[in-house]
């Protein structure tokens, strides 16, 4: 039975919401989109004039179609080359989704969402629906085909395993753009002590190059080492302007909500790098550089004016 224009239009007011929620339980954009987009065939097939709740009815499928995702990728990123991290999304992104309370922005923090990892497919959903929008674990319990008390379980679990001593600094993206631009000057500035003091003790620095671009497999840990490796990392190298393509211009912005530094060549993102801030300073630096995972940073690049770089990197 062929959509009606109104079936078609309450998809479309869905979808937003939808795409937030993939993301949240994939941490892949373009895997979000796909998911969204067989929810909707699912719904063209359903004939929805006979759905009493349409909303609950496509947050079910969705979420449902996103598990199977789940427990699929886990198998691929066990042979994944180097480390594996999520897509980033940049400052205005629709899929960035609600970002009213604490829990909800921080549920797509690109920290969260990296150790979102270690939570199993049913912890995942159940935490994202629960700390991202709101359901209540019987609405969630009818989603996954459980009892209430074992979402009350799973979510119990989750939280567990994404306990931590670090307490993040929510900062607005004003504050933000300050803070990465600070960064970008103690990186540039060749006084090592002045980067190193912005830093916790502890801070780490990963990147995911998907075995596409060279990204070092294990993190650098500890202060001085992560200051090593950022001081170097701006330096001028013939090699580096040769892998991306020309000498990037270097922004600050930000990325799920956080302090990012973005780098473009001719329009295209070729590095986000989120940082994560604490009270004690930045505890983290998370690189995107694999290209097949930004490309939807670059659409979203285009369709904004970003201004003159700060400089132009390499």
């Amino acid at each position: 039975m062929p959509l009606t224009a109104e079936d078609v239009d309450r998809f479309e007011v869905a979808r937003p919401r939808l795409g937030a929620i993939a993301y949240r339980l994939l941490g892949s954009a373009s895997d979000a989109e796909d998911v969204v987009q067989e929810t909707f065939l699912r719904w063209h097939a359903a004939d929805p004039g006979r759905i009493e709740v349409p909303e609950a009815w496509l947050t079910k499928v969705l979420t449902r179609l996103c598990l199977n995702q789940l427990t699929s990728a886990r198998a691929r990123r066990e042979t994944y080359v180097g480390q594996w991290l999520p897509e980033p999304l940049l400052e205005g992104d629709t899929m960035l989704g609600p970002a009213e309370t604490a829990e909800q922005r921080e549920s797509v923090s690109y920290a969260m969402l990296t150790l979102m990892e270690r939570l199993t497919p049913g912890e995942r959903a159940v935490y994202v629906l629960r700390e991202a929008f709101g359901h209540a674990h019987r609405e969630i319990a009818d989603v996954l085909g459980i009892s209430e008390a074992a979402s009350q379980q799973l979510h119990h679990r989750a939280k567990r395993h994404l306990a931590r001593d670090r307490v993040r600094t929510e900062v607005d993206a004003g504050a933000a753009r300050r803070i990465a631009e600070e960064f970008l000057a103690a990186a540039t500035s060749g006084k090592y002590d002045g980067l190193l003091s912005m830093l916790t003790d502890d801070a780490v620095a990963i990147g995911d190059g998907g075995g596409k671009v060279p990204a070092r497999a294990k993190a650098f840990e500890g202060a001085r080492a992560v200051a090593r490796f950022m001081w170097g990392l701006f330096r001028p190298a013939r090699s580096k302007r040769d892998l991306v393509g020309g000498s990037p211009g270097v922004y600050a912005t930000t990325a799920n909500g956080e302090p990012a530094v973005v780098a473009v060549v001719d329009g295209r993102v070729v590095g986000v790098v989120c940082l994560e801030v604490t009270p004690e300073g930045i505890a983290g630096f998370r690189s995107q550089v694999n290209p097949d995972k930004l490309r939807r940073a670059t659409e979203r690049w285009a369709s904004g004016d970003h201004g003159e770089p700060l400089f132009h990197a390499f």
